[in-house]
């Protein structure tokens, strides 16, 4: 994916729906051109064509979810990293946010990371930490580790903070996952009564999935960006959650 590719997958993320035309005349290459490169980007599942516009995928790949907003991501993943002391040992879970944390703490040679997700253990493969990955059910579109296994696994093991992402969250249901099996994996990593720490960007509050996560008390604290709605962070913070806001000069 060359740079004019990565600007358009971007654009199509940020907008939801842009036209040919106005790629065209965003990026000063012809129609023409910007057909090919979203011809390139569909064939490799980044993004959907439709009749004279590009759509965004709603898609389980970690890289293709990255793009989404990536400079917040960075930047919250690089609050959360400063958040874990030397010689702990934590769990990240699958997702974006998470990656880019897990590939910050794989500077540090003194981290034990724990995960479900083979992306991100091939990630750091050649990281100074220490990674230990659960096994269980390959789960292919979101290369993460699920099922009875995974969950037997998780119970074997210690870790002092979780980092969680979720796809949704309402005052009425709390965070939820569109995921069952996924889901089911972080539900017993809640179990284990470690601070669980919601590491996601603001836009995921706001939209409800079917899956709950957490039920009851099990989160203690929330990572996002200062574009979360000064109401949900109230609403959040009255559930007894601590709620980090990280500010973040995002050019438009």
């Amino acid at each position: 994916m060359n740079f004019r590719q990565q600007r358009i997958l971007q654009t199509v993320i940020d907008k939801g729906r842009m036209s040919v035309s106005d790629l065209a005349k965003m990026t000063g290459v012809s129609e023409v051109t910007i057909r090919q490169d979203l011809n390139t980007l569909e064939k490799e599942s980044y993004l959907r064509r439709t009749h004279g516009f590009a759509v965004p995928l709603d898609s389980d790949d970690v890289e293709t979810r990255m793009m989404n907003n990536y400079t917040v991501k960075r930047e919250l993943a690089d609050f959360a990293a400063s958040q874990v002391k030397e010689g702990e040992t934590v769990f990240i879970e699958n997702g974006s946010c998470n990656a880019l944390l897990a590939r910050r703490l794989g500077e540090q040679r003194d981290i034990t990371i724990i995960t479900v997700s083979s992306y991100i253990a091939h990630l750091l493969k050649d990281a100074l930490c220490d990674v230990i990955l659960l096994g269980g059910i390959y789960q292919k579109k979101s290369e993460s580790m699920v099922g009875p296994l995974t969950r037997q696994f998780v119970q074997q093991v210690h870790f002092s903070k979780a980092f969680i992402g979720i796809d949704g969250w309402l005052p009425e249901t709390g965070f939820t996952g569109r995921d069952m099996m996924r889901t089911d994996v972080v539900n017993a990593v809640l179990e284990k009564g470690c601070e669980a720490i919601v590491l996601t960007d603001s836009s995921k509050f706001g939209a409800v999935h079917p899956y709950p996560l957490g039920a009851g008390n099990h989160f203690n604290r929330v990572i996002t960006d200062t574009r979360l709605p000064q109401e949900i962070s109230a609403q959040l913070q009255q559930s007894g959650l601590v709620v980090d806001l990280v500010d973040i000069a995002v050019s438009e």
